[in-house]
């Protein structure tokens, strides 16, 4: 075996080996649900500094000593309703949290009355998920002074939440300090929270507001998927943090030592909570307002916890003290959180969906998409029409590249004659070579280049696809109605002609082939007989597999990524042709048809 066929051998399995590894999945972990898991209680701070981060230990018995008469289960507790065109659940009066929530316009599923997406839950509940805000007690108050996890707040106007009428509640805690908190909610998924502490004691008294979002065990539809970040997500004065949960637990916070605890003192701008896929809670103090952000984790009750702890006000006796902040609770809609991030004001929002180490690729990749989804009104198409203008920017590249291949082709008999006149002389060849490409201006490398821009764009277009929730349940044409998921038709039914589903065969799914599966390894498999088969048995081996390997190894993957390929096959077949033939040399695509199907003489017998 010549050094060519070591080189061509080890190249292809080396491609094959890269996406593999890229494109390997990871078993999600059983989800950790804890309905019994405590409220969350505050701890007392110095008001020469900002608050103590509020804390989860159950160990801690001012948790319960707001009120000796509330009730501590939050089912027990009263509700306003929330109902707007996009988000419907409700708050509970017990601390005033923002603990049942649905969004309106997904779905968990495809199927006919597959429920509506729930992202908040009550403490009480499996994966409870909740927002709670309340202030830290500073010098010369007490934990019961202050309202907290279990405070049972009085509505003081409104009745439903909607886009058109905020809530207020209000709570005194009889020593001449009366808390209230104003809650509106925007067209889509801002919530803002305005609280406020009228001071009618004697003397002044210091503490310090704060948000909570805390999740009880890990979300049951974590993807675990390298390329996808889930967890904890902050930006920090323009600085992007994002931790996993299995990285939470090295913040296991204990009540009674304090730490550890992942703490950043923001000194302007910034926000923090958790990401999931496609759905994201976010606590955002108003810009310019520094904060301190705290990341921990309660291994004993299983309970992430992300925090927003504001810098401690002091308020004299007759003043009230006023503090605004917001609360993200929705879907990563990239058109919605970028007006937050420019007409809002929210820093670097748009950074909240995972972008990845390509973020310069993804992100004019996804940008462009969208315009064309809007544009054209159909993802499927947007994503051919983004092909096409893919193709069209790296044409100048493989212009080259496909005029060099066909000179090549023309210089086949010259370099056929070279080859034999130097027999097994290897180093005579290659020097002959290398003069014959000198002289007729021949670049052989040229011909890598289209598969060099292809690799990243493709990787990006991945990325973007199974990131992005415009793509999630987006329909195309006939049977492909998520453009995010697999090909659902299959060879095993005849593509639904059969009258049975299709079997459950574990691994061996991928023998499970769609129709768009197939028709890339046809576009691939045409692609190749612009030239005819190499004579290396070798190497004619390999490119009679290669469509086929690929057919079974994309046939898994999102439709849309396989929609990408086909178009792409299918101009590239379009663009080699027509520079070929400009070039003198015409394909022999039917003749290389042909000649792919004919038998091979058997070799005399010595």
């Amino acid at each position: 075996m010549d050094d060519q066929n070591k080189n061509l051998i080890l190249a292809t399995a080396l491609s094959f080996g890269v996406i593999l590894i890229w494109f390997t999945l990871f078993p999600p972990p059983e989800a950790v649900e804890d309905p019994n898991a405590p409220a969350i209680t505050e701890q007392s701070a110095d008001a020469s500094t900002p608050a103590a981060a509020p804390s989860t230990s159950g160990a801690d018995t001012a948790s319960t000593a707001a009120t000796n008469a509330e009730p501590t289960d939050a089912a027990d507790a009263p509700r306003l309703e929330i109902a707007t065109d996009r988000v419907s659940g409700s708050i509970s009066l017990l601390g005033g949290r923002i603990d049942d929530l649905k969004l309106n316009d997904y779905r968990e599923t495809l199927d006919d009355g597959s429920p509506i997406v729930t992202l908040l839950s009550p403490n009480g509940e499996p994966n409870a998920y909740y927002a709670l805000y309340g202030w830290a007690p500073g010098a010369g108050l007490n934990l019961d002074q202050v309202p907290g996890s279990n405070t049972l707040w009085s509505v003081e106007s409104g009745e439903v939440l909607t886009a058109d009428a905020p809530l207020t509640l209000s709570w005194d805690n009889g020593a001449g300090l009366t808390f209230r908190r104003t809650i509106s909610v925007d067209d889509n998924y801002m919530f803002s929270i305005d609280q406020s502490v009228e001071n009618t004691g004697a003397g002044s008294v210091s503490l310090a507001p704060y948000g909570v979002l805390a999740r009880y065990g890990q979300p049951e539809d974590l993807k675990n998927f390298f390329i996808l970040h889930e967890g904890m997500v902050s930006m920090a004065d323009g600085e992007l943090a994002e931790i996993d949960y299995d990285d939470m637990t090295d913040f296991t916070f204990d009540q009674r030592e304090g730490a550890p605890a992942e703490v950043t003192q923001v000194e302007t701008n910034g926000w923090t909570g958790f990401t999931d896929h496609y759905w994201m809670a976010t606590l955002i103090p108003a810009p310019g307002q520094g904060f301190k952000s705290v990341a921990k984790y309660d291994a004993n009750r299983d309970i992430y916890q992300t925090e927003a702890v504001m810098r401690t006000l002091t308020v004299a006796e007759g003043e009230t003290a006023t503090t605004s902040s917001q609360l993200f609770a929705g879907a990563k809609e990239w058109a919605t959180i970028r007006a937050y991030q420019n007409e809002g004001g929210v820093e670097g929002f748009v950074e909240s969906i995972d972008w990845g180490w390509f973020a310069f690729l993804t992100k004019p990749i996804f940008a462009l998409l969208h315009w064309l989804n809007v544009q054209i009104g159909n993802m499927g198409w947007a994503i051919i029409g983004l092909t096409v203008i893919l193709k069209i920017i790296v044409f100048p590249l493989a212009y080259k590249s496909y005029a060099s291949m066909a000179k090549m082709k023309e210089l086949q008999p010259q370099m056929e004659k070279l080859k034999e006149a130097a027999g097994d002389d290897r180093q005579k060849m290659q020097q002959s070579m290398m003069e014959l490409y000198k002289k007729e201006k021949v670049n052989p490398a040229a011909g890598c280049l289209p598969i060099l821009i292809q690799i990243p764009i493709f990787f990006s277009l991945y990325k973007v696809i199974f990131v992005t929730l415009e793509l999630r349940h987006a329909p195309w044409l006939g049977w492909i109605t998520d453009l995010s998921a697999p090909d659902p038709s299959s060879i095993f039914n005849l593509f639904g002609l059969l009258p049975f589903g299709i079997p459950e065969l574990g691994f061996f799914e991928i023998l499970s082939l769609g129709i768009l599966p197939i028709l890339l390894g046809i576009s691939m498999w045409l692609q190749q007989k612009l030239n005819p088969a190499p004579t290396d048995p070798t190497q004619q081996m390999i490119f009679a597999w290669m469509p086929w390997v690929f057919m079974f190894m994309l046939g898994s993957f999102a439709s849309g990524l396989v929609v990408y390929w086909i178009t792409n096959n299918v101009i590239t077949f379009i663009q080699q042709y027509a520079i070929m033939r400009h070039h003198g040399y015409k394909p022999d695509v039917f003749g290389n048809i042909k000649s792919s199907f004919k038998k091979k003489p058997k070799k005399d017998a010595k």
